[in-house]
């Protein structure tokens, strides 16, 4: 059963992988692992990703987009250059949300044959605008918007694929727990919980997996 992360989530708990700035993707299948770096801020790479998987899974049964490029957490200070920068479709922007859409679109007609599932990792800041995280919101509400458009379009289709969007609240990643220190004291889901949730999602074909916007040790 080929499948492909665009994270490394389910090997390193909820954290990318990086290597000279490239985020590093993983594709298993029962019998393998393998590895490729690429640049999502690259028009070509997202592509490339998707063709390395295909030709060496044979297809794919399975695609999971959760990868993201950092991000200030911080008020924002009328910074019109950043905010060009992002939706200029550079690095930051174009790593949440376009490159989601190019591979999502390449992988379609082979997970059309496998009656295959797409995952979208999402976030509770596309649904309910916070503070500290502007950019990052809007990458969120384009994520939901497009891909809850697309899983209209499909299902008027009647597409073989399903579209699973998975909403996430505060993941207990070093990460993220560095970046709210002592701004929250909500509670973090755990990250390999998540992870173990977002394959279960995807394996059973829910529209929506909301259940971990909240965790209550």
């Amino acid at each position: 059963m080929p499948a492909w992360c665009s994270d490394s989530n389910y090997s390193k708990e909820g954290e990318s992988v990086t290597a000279g700035g490239r985020e590093v993707f993983e594709f298993r299948s029962p019998e393998k692992a393998l590895y490729i770096a690429a640049d999502m801020a690259s028009e070509s790479d997202p592509d490339k990703v998707v063709d390395f998987a295909l030709e060496k899974l044979g297809g794919l049964d399975y695609l999971v987009l959760n990868h993201i490029g950092p991000s200030p957490f911080s008020m924002w200070e009328g910074d019109m250059e950043h905010t060009r920068w992002l939706m200029k479709v550079v690095q930051r922007f174009h790593g949440q949300f376009f490159s989601y859409i190019q591979m999502a679109w390449k992988a379609l007609p082979s997970l059309e044959q496998s009656n295959g599932s797409l995952v979208i990792v999402s976030s509770l800041l596309g649904k309910m605008p916070s503070p500290f995280v502007a950019p990052y919101t809007s990458t969120k509400f384009a994520l939901n918007g497009f891909f809850g458009a697309l899983q209209h379009e499909l299902a008027m289709k009647k597409s073989n694929v399903s579209i699973s969007i998975c909403t996430l609240g505060l993941i207990d990643t070093e990460t993220a727990m560095e970046k709210v220190k002592g701004v929250t004291s909500v509670p973090a889901y755990p990250a390999t919980e998540a992870a173990m949730n977002i394959i279960i999602t995807g394996a059973t074909r829910q529209l929506h997996d909301e259940e971990l916007l909240t965790y209550n040790p």
